[in-house]
């Protein structure tokens, strides 16, 4: 089983000082799961003594399955798409073992629209009407991500669903929006694919939980802040037209409006964290 330490990521804001408080690593799904997860994470942290710490981030189009384990007790959950930044407290120690479908993914375990999850948490239970208590509390208190993912893949193939061509077909979809940069409107999606616009859209309503047009915007919003982590001042007006926006003014109101900052006032929290970084500040 392959892993590996995710030390920075798309998504994770204010990466730098994230890796200061927690670690995160990933693994691989086994090849009868792989066409519905992306992979499985592990997060844990040990802040007792210290400040909580608020993680915030700007989550891909993707459900999440989490076992959780910290002072407040034991959780195992279904997270919907967020509909802006997700933000998640760490505070003394704990634990999360995740499981992060493919964008597709999750419809055929769910059998629902995912847009019913989107910007909503459930409890697995609620969800799939299955008690799952004291298999988490096992699972959690095992050393290492590799003797999880076992358990947690057992309790997935118990909830194996029928083949659905559609998965990997808007699957194949989300990741060329990742990976072509001249995929900016919805449109191009649907002459890149031989597509029918309104097709598509009820596609992402039932299968991913958020629109066409939010998973380029998503993603875009993504590539700005990555640009921003790894340091300098860019060109906000070139950078708004790299990134498919109508100008920068529209680009600057919609990073503010998803991460709650503009770009500069992003840019100078980051300097300011990482100065406190190098003073050795809490």
């Amino acid at each position: 089983m392959k892993s590996n330490v995710q030390q920075t990521d798309k998504g994770i804001l204010h990466a730098e000082a994230g890796r200061q408080k927690f670690s995160l690593m990933r693994y691989q799904p086994s090849e009868d799961l792989a066409l519905f997860i992306e992979q499985y994470w592990v997060v844990r942290w040990d802040l007792r003594g210290q400040a909580p710490f608020r993680q915030v981030i700007l989550s891909y189009p993707n459900v999440n399955i989490a076992f959780e384990r910290e002072s407040s007790g034991l959780f195992a959950g279904v997270y919907g798409v967020p509909k802006t930044t997700y933000t998640r407290l760490l505070q003394d120690e704990g634990i999360v073992f995740g499981v992060k479908f493919l964008p597709a993914g999750f419809y055929p375990f769910w059998n629902k629209p995912v847009s019913l999850l989107t910007g909503q948490t459930l409890s697995i239970h609620d969800a799939f009407g299955i008690e799952v208590t004291d298999m988490a509390k096992t699972m959690l208190q095992l050393e290492h991500g590799e003797i999880m993912v076992p358990l947690v893949e057992q309790f997935l193939r118990n909830l194996l669903p029928e083949p659905d061509e559609q998965v990997a077909r808007i699957n194949r979809i989300v990741q060329s929006a990742i990976n072509n940069r001249e995929i900016l409107q919805v449109e191009d999606i649907v002459q890149e694919f031989s597509m029918n616009k309104r097709t598509l859209q009820r596609l992402f309503n039932r299968y991913v939980g958020v629109s066409p047009k939010w998973v380029i915007g998503r993603y875009r919003l993504q590539e700005a802040a990555e640009l921003i982590e790894k340091g300098g001042l860019p060109n906000w007006s070139k950078l708004s037209q790299d990134l498919g926006y109508y100008d920068q003014a529209h680009f600057i109101k919609t990073f503010k409006a998803m991460i709650g900052k503009s770009p500069e006032e992003y840019v100078k929290s980051i300097e300011n964290s990482s100065a406190k970084r190098n003073n050795n500040e809490p």
